[in-house]
């Protein structure tokens, strides 16, 4: 139900925009849900990114704040995550996720490549 773009390889210090539809969701089911982006890197474990919950807080991984943003738009069922000052560090595949009332969602995953 979840679909991912923006998958690319960018230098040190560039910034990328990720977006993720779910174009499988009902309006009402997408506005109730939680909305995230996780990161795995290789050889390590998946990562919370950065989160928008249902009352509105915004919450951020330590390393990426101040860089990255998470925002939605409810009017195209779509979560955003923009990148500014990319570093080497945050190269991985990153993961939408939508955990609503019926059910947790995973995107497909995009590759994000940070050359230095």
């Amino acid at each position: 139900q979840l679909q991912a773009y923006g998958r690319g390889l960018v230098q040190a210090r560039g910034c990328l925009k990720l977006s993720c539809k779910a174009s499988g969701m009902i309006w009402s089911t997408f506005t109730a849900s939680r909305l995230g982006w996780y990161r795995q890197a290789p050889g390590k474990q998946r990562e919370l990114v950065a989160e928008l919950t249902t009352s509105g807080v915004i919450n951020y991984q330590n390393s990426v704040k101040g860089r990255f943003t998470i925002s939605k738009d409810n009017s195209r069922k779509t979560v955003y995550l923009q990148m500014n000052s990319l570093e080497p560090e945050d190269t991985a595949v990153y993961y939408c996720n939508v955990e609503g009332p019926y059910g947790n969602y995973w995107g497909q995953g995009t590759l994000v490549t940070v050359s230095s």
